[in-house]
């Protein structure tokens, strides 16, 4: 594998996958199916699923989009993931994405499924927030997302369920099997609405699209949010951090005090926070506490403060 300059920039990110927290919660619930089963003939056979991306490895990305599903359902031989998930397998192996659809989909029991491959670097939870919205609002069968050039992304998409059972039913019963069939024979037998998310929808094929995601990552306005989440899950630590709070009282520990304290003091607020209830209240409670005493830090030896009355 050679990890050369990125063949080409990525698509720019659209306001529906802005990032965290971003889109409003729907309130639907919903199973997660994820395909990573795969053969990755583009990658000369290579373990694409695990394949690293910002230190973490593809189909955890793609798990931890899908973090609020009620049952994650993984496609594939069984390994080692950052979330807990349900394994299936499709007969015989490597049947293909329907027979691979349609053994995930008996492990799930949500009126609702979304529908992904392991290899979406940027997915997010706020676009499947938005597919499942769009799937609620349009009284369709299917949302799916389409590319930079329009073209439908059925494994970036949102079901009822319902729907898909009956054109897999409908399907194994024209042809007598669901192995080796594609895609659009399933997708053509339903309702479908669109949004197009042309960087959510990114997919790693080949080690181009590979180098291309890791250059993008490391870019200033995304490499502070993919390390933060990279440690976050490094640590086994399951909790949204108002990182712009830690980043103001590191400022101002460096400003007021020295630079080597800002590093200790976040941890102290860490530790302090964890003492407590250890959740993101804590963690901006500790830092304001922190940012106030690095004023007066300051203010003490810059003569801010004026001298006691003598008398």
């Amino acid at each position: 594998m050679t990890d050369n300059a990125p063949a080409g920039p990525l698509p720019a990110e659209s306001p529906e996958s802005s990032g965290p927290g971003t889109a409003p919660a729907t309130g639907i619930a919903y199973d997660a199916v994820v395909l990573a089963g795969g053969g990755a003939r583009r990658l000369g056979g290579a373990d694409k699923p695990g394949v690293q991306i910002g230190g973490r490895a593809l189909l955890d990305r793609v798990l931890d989009a899908c973090a609020d599903a009620a049952t994650a359902v993984v496609v594939a031989a069984p390994r080692s993931t950052v979330r807990p998930v349900r394994w299936a397998r499709e007969e015989p192996s490597g049947g293909g994405p329907v027979a691979a659809l349609d053994a995930g989909l008996r492990l799930t029991s949500a009126e609702h499924a979304v529908v992904l491959s392991a290899d979406l670097p940027f997915l997010g939870a706020d676009t499947l927030h938005l597919l499942l919205a769009a799937l609620r609002d349009s009284g369709a069968d299917g949302a799916l997302l389409t590319d930079e050039d329009g073209r439908d992304q059925p494994l970036v998409a949102a079901y009822r369920t319902a729907a898909l059972r009956r054109a897999l039913a409908d399907l194994a019963a024209e042809h007598g099997r669901l192995t080796g069939l594609p895609l659009r024979r399933l997708t053509a037998a339903l309702r479908l609405t669109r949004i197009t998310d042309p960087l959510a929808s990114f997919d790693c094929d080949t080690w181009d699209d590979i180098a291309r995601a890791r250059a993008r990552i490391r870019e200033h306005g995304h490499v502070l949010n993919e390390w933060i989440t990279a440690v976050k899950n490094e640590l086994g630590i399951d909790l949204d951090v108002d990182t712009r709070v830690l980043l103001d009282a590191a400022r101002d520990v460096a400003h007021g005090v020295a630079r080597p304290a800002a590093p200790l003091t976040t941890f102290l607020i860490g530790y302090a926070a964890a003492q407590g209830k250890g959740d993101a209240e804590s963690i901006a409670e500790a830092a304001g506490k922190v940012a106030d005493l690095a004023i007066r830090w300051e203010a003490e030896h810059s003569g801010g403060e004026s001298a006691p009355d003598a008398g």
